[in-house]
């Protein structure tokens, strides 16, 4: 079988080691002091109050204090360096988990969530709560019950049989409980996912009275893991509350048996309440198990997500830095599948487009136009074929590097929560100049200006604070922003009006003038006049492409009237 490779998930552990390690370095004395209280007990039953010295009782005490002082440093110390633990693997996966989300996303639109984040946040509390304290204190728990059966073995055999019924329930809380987690994590997944898509689309839903319907949808979700937790939960509490009778009746149980043996002449009473002490000591690191039972499960299964996350990531090797592109692209006999689809959007489609060329791609709704663009900038992958930049694969481009050469406007656009600048910079560091540009050249400066803190207005999530035609105009800036090489456009001019219809004419032209290769969407003559060539998709086959005039004048034919009527289609 061949060994799994690491991921990053399992580098970030192996950092933490050291952090673990010195956890159990300090746990050693952390427990040794725990002797401390039995210890001090035995001495003032069986020595202080027999002798009357009070010079004994002080200088016990004063020792006893002084180990516990240094008992609560320890302490403090291991649960600094625990917290220490969790930060150090915070740093090393929140970058690459992020990453994953977001590759899991453009895989497939909706195919990924931010469960692996609320997953890393559960590994961070796992590593610096108590659950990673029980199993460092767990191995003692032999040693405290074996100098229980030192001081008696009757008292041994009562704090042996306390931890294994106490573990025994640990394990019935777990076997009992595990499903219905998993199946009320999962259903609560749903749920949230659900609730996020329908505040996302809230004007859908309040204009045409849907409210209810969605919010009964989400209910029924909502309350299958709702069920779920409640039957988990009433279980959990069950076992636990049998935990926490079993523990004080071990302890009623301890003192009557050390009583009797006291009252026998076996023991001394000072030997009884040590043992009560020792017995609780042993308990505790199996009883912080029950307790953090359900710690330990959310952490195994936020374990077990992030690396199956993290072992598809790692596989996507980055490739080595290519030069800057110039804008050469040859398309070859592609063919897309849509991720998570089954049937080709795109069958064996071949383009060749030299640098500062503009094409057009026409077609009817479904015609794979869309589906072009997405496999243009990397979006998704092709099934078949290859498209290539100045020559290269584009599956040998480093995305983060070729990304800032390509202005890509989807057809739906999407602005981020931030200000304009923000926005029209693609969140790099805001240079004035470069943002001014670029708007300029979209034809949008003046709008900006016009807003109310201009180009540090807050657009809110969505770019909420902006029209259609506004946030249209705006991602426009940002696909012009830092002069790329390749423009790729998806219905850009939508909801533009006429001045905005004008203004992206006039950016695509001086965007032409400047060497960069155009690939827009539009069924409008006034963006098809820009253009060099035109591309014809029809049930995603290449059906007809040449230049502008030739294409259109086959286009206009009596014989071919809807051809270019049904251009006017939406997203494909």
């Amino acid at each position: 079988m061949s060994k799994k490779p690491r991921t990053v998930l399992h580098d970030a552990v192996a950092a933490c080691k050291p952090y673990l390690a010195a956890v159990v370095f300090f746990s050693l004395f952390i427990n040794l002091l725990m002797f401390v209280a039995p210890l001090y007990m035995l001495q003032i039953y069986d020595r202080v109050l027999m002798s009357r010295s009070t010079v004994t009782l002080i200088a016990l005490s004063v020792i006893a204090i002084g180990l516990l002082i240094v008992y609560g440093v320890l302490e403090a110390v291991r649960s600094r360096i625990l917290t220490r633990a969790g930060i150090k693997i915070d740093e090393k996966l929140n970058a690459p988990v992020f990453r994953a989300i977001f590759q899991g996303s453009v895989r497939a639109k909706g195919g990924s969530s931010t469960q692996a984040l609320r997953d890393m946040d559960t590994l961070r509390e796992f590593l610096s709560g108590g659950a990673v304290l029980a199993f460092c204190d767990a191995p003692w728990v032999p040693i405290f019950i074996a100098v229980g059966f030192v001081l008696h073995p009757v008292l041994g055999l009562v704090s042996l049989g306390g931890s294994i019924i106490i573990f025994a329930l640990a394990l019935a809380n777990e076997t009992s409980t595990r499903s219905m987690l998993q199946s009320a994590g999962a259903s609560s997944l749903k749920a949230t996912n659900e609730a996020t898509t329908n505040l996302r689309n809230a004007e859908v839903v309040q204009a045409m009275g849907m409210l209810p319907a969605v919010m009964n949808r989400w209910s029924t979700r909502h309350g299958e893991a709702l069920t779920q937790q409640f039957d988990a939960s009433n279980r959990a509490g069950a076992i636990l509350a049998s935990s926490r009778f079993v523990r004080l009746a071990l302890q009623v149980t301890i003192l009557g048996a050390g009583a009797f043996l006291a009252v026998k002449g076996e023991i001394t009473p000072g030997t009884m309440i040590a043992a009560s002490i020792i017995m609780g000591r042993a308990l505790a690191p199996v009883e912080m198990a029950v307790g953090q039972w359900k710690s330990f499960v959310s952490g195994r299964n936020a374990y077990k997500r992030l690396d199956e996350l993290l072992d598809h990531a790692s596989a996507q090797e980055i490739p080595m830095r290519l030069p800057d592109p110039k804008g050469d692209i040859k398309i070859r006999n592609i063919s897309v599948v849509p991720p998570g689809g089954r049937n080709l959007v795109l069958n064996n489609v071949s383009i060749d487009l030299e640098a500062g060329t503009a094409i057009g791609l026409v077609g009817p709704s479904g015609s794979g136009k869309s589906s072009l663009a997405r496999a243009l900038v990397g979006v998704w992958p092709t099934a078949a074929g290859t498209i290539r930049y100045d020559g290269a694969d584009l599956k040998q481009w480093d995305p983060e590097h070729l990304g800032p050469h390509i202005g890509y406007m989807p057809q739906d656009v999407e602005l981020f929560s931030g200000t304009v600048a923000e926005n029209i910079a693609r969140f790099q560091e805001i240079d004035s100049e470069a943002v001014v540009a670029a708007a300029t050249k979209a034809g949008v400066h003046e709008m900006i200006l016009q807003l109310p803190d201009g180009y540090d207005t807050q657009l809110g999530d969505g770019g909420r604070a902006l029209s259609g035609g506004q946030r249209q105009r705006v991602a426009l800036a940002r696909a012009l922003f830092g002069n790329p090489k390749i423009l790729v456009l998806d219905e850009p001019n939508a909801n533009l009006d006429t001045d905005g219809e004008q203004a992206l004419a006039r950016a695509l032209q001086q965007a032409k003038s400047e060497g960069s290769t155009i690939v827009v969407i539009s069924h409008r003559p006034s963006l098809l006049s820009v253009v060099d060539v035109i591309a014809v998709l029809k049930d995603g086959a290449l059906m007809k492409y040449g230049p502008r005039e030739t294409v259109l004048g086959e286009l206009s034919k009596p014989v071919q009237p809807l051809a270019l009527a049904a251009t006017s289609g939406g997203q494909s």
